[in-house]
This record gives C-alpha cells, structure tokens and sequence, in this order.
C-alpha cells in the first residue's frame, strides 16, 4: 500500500493509545500520532487495524476523528468516539494506555471551510455526531455563528452535551423518548432553527436517513448541506468498492462514488438518497 496515492496527507504509522475514557454508551480514545494531527481536519477519518497480530479480523475499521490536536503535553493527538458494538470496535475499547495500534490517517475528504464569516448550523446523530465537535470550534475561530442540533434515540447516546454547549452558540438537543432535550427526532426542530438563526450553511454527521432527511429541508430552504456519509467501508482506502454510492456531478451524469475516496464529506444535495442500495438507472457505466 502506498498512503501517498490514498491521500496526499495519509501515512501508515504506529499509534499508541494515551487514554481510553468510557463516556456514556461510548469511549472516548486519545492517540499519540506525532506530526499527523497537524494534516487532519475536520470530516477526515481513520483506518485502523483490530484484533492484534493474531487476529481473523483482516479488515480495518474506520472512525471519524471527533478531534486533533497538534501540541500537548504527549505530542500530536487524535482523538476517536468509539460506540463498542461489533468484534473489532469492542477489541479496540478494551485497550489500555501504552496499547499501540496500526493507524492510517487522515483519510477522505472534510468539511470546506467558508472563507467569510457565516450562520452555520451542525447537526449530529448519535456518536455519528463527533466530527462537529473539533468542526464548530474551528468555525467560531473563523468568526462563524455556529448553531448545533444533537439527535439520538435516548440521553445515554448523546454525547458530551456539555462540551457542545460550550463550543456554539446555541444548542438544541432531541431524544426519541424524550429522555433529554425535546422529545422527537432532529428534524423535527431544523426549519425553526433555520428560520430564527437566518442559517446559511448546514454540516451535518450521522446515520444515512437523517442525512437524506435533512438534505430534503435543505433544499427546501435553498442551503448547502455538507454531510459525512455512513457507508460501511471495508477496507477505507479506495480498493474494496464496498461504500460505494450513486451521487450527481456537475455535468449531470450521476457515477457511483468511493465513500471512503470521494467522501466520506458530500455535497448532500448531489447524493441519489432513495436509489436504497441499487444502482440507479441511467448512472454512468451501469
């Protein structure tokens, strides 16, 4: 494998695991990765390998990166939200400090940043939500209002209510059972908040139904919607063509793109969402 042909800022190293927090449903993962904290950015994510040197589990498994930080007092930093549900994830939950892992990083694309000041909102689900957290800090760095809107099925899902808070402007928070927050889903509050806030540009993280849902009010409203798609991604370096998905260029033909090469950051509005896992017709090369 050569990083350098995945993404210009991409190496393979050996990263070893500073802390290992359980936050809520979630772990909260800090690694020492030296230099490469300075080339990742917000919508970037990780490749990492699971299950040590004697493992059946040959693939990777990717994590967005919910922050990275260039200086402190261990080095470059990249930190993970790790929900433990399968094989691999729970393996890498179970690390201690000192652990190393084989980490490739950063991968993908990330959000654009507005050259000019703008309203922005940043809209969450679940630990899908990470990536707004270090997005909204440096967004207000650049003079931005950042609204944000937290979404997830009950409060033990929700995560670090308290660190959002701190990072915008205001925060909504939504809970299926109304646990915490107003009880209904994210999209249920987005047009007030559209409306109130005069909203110019959405970020959004999360499950791939919410992001089809809130790109069809951002259409409505006439906003760009940058969303980090959740296809599955075998591999998260372009070879396995497994997170593939039918989006729209500006020429109008619509191809079917690598999420883990093309994305996983899209222009929400260029995604064929109801193409439910087939290839739609007429997309180039079907």
């Amino acid at each position: 494998m050569n990083p350098s042909s995945i993404n210009n800022r991409a190496a393979q190293i050996t990263a070893e695991v500073i802390s290992n927090k359980r936050v809520g449903a979630y772990h909260h993962m800090s690694f020492l990765v030296g230099d490469i904290a300075a080339q990742a950015l917000p919508g970037n994510f990780v490749a990492i390998a699971v299950g040590g040197e004697g493992s059946a589990m040959i693939l990777r498994r990717a994590f967005a990166i919910y922050r990275a930080t260039e200086k402190s007092a261990h080095g470059g930093l990249i930190e993970l939200i790790v929900a433990p549900h399968g094989q691999g994830s729970r393996w890498l939950t179970s690390l201690e400090p000192h652990a190393t892992v084989d980490m490739v990083a950063p991968l993908g694309t990330h959000f654009g940043i507005p050259t000019e000041p703008v309203r922005a909102l940043l809209v969450g689900g679940g630990y899908g939500s990470a990536p707004l957290f270090g997005l909204a800090e440096l967004l207000k760095s650049r003079g931005c209002r950042v609204d944000m809107v937290l979404g997830a099925s009950t409060a033990n899902k929700i995560y670090a209510p308290l660190d959002g808070k701190r990072a915008v402007s205001s925060l909504t928070i939504t809970t299926d059972d109304g646990s915490m927050g107003t009880q209904g889903q994210i999209t249920d509050v987005l047009s007030q908040i559209i409306i109130e806030n005069e909203i110019e540009i959405i970020y959004s993280c999360g499950p791939m139904g919410m992001l089809e849902a809130i790109t069809k009010i951002s259409d409505r409203f006439g906003i760009l919607h940058q969303c980090a798609v959740e296809e599955s991604m075998a591999c998260g370096i372009g070879v396995c063509m497994t997170c593939v998905l039918p989006v729209t260029g500006d020429d109008g033909v619509t191809r079917m793109l690598r999420s883990c090469i093309d994305g996983p950051v899209m222009d929400g509005s260029r995604v064929v969402w109801d193409s439910k896992r087939k290839i739609p017709e007429g997309t180039f090369g079907a």
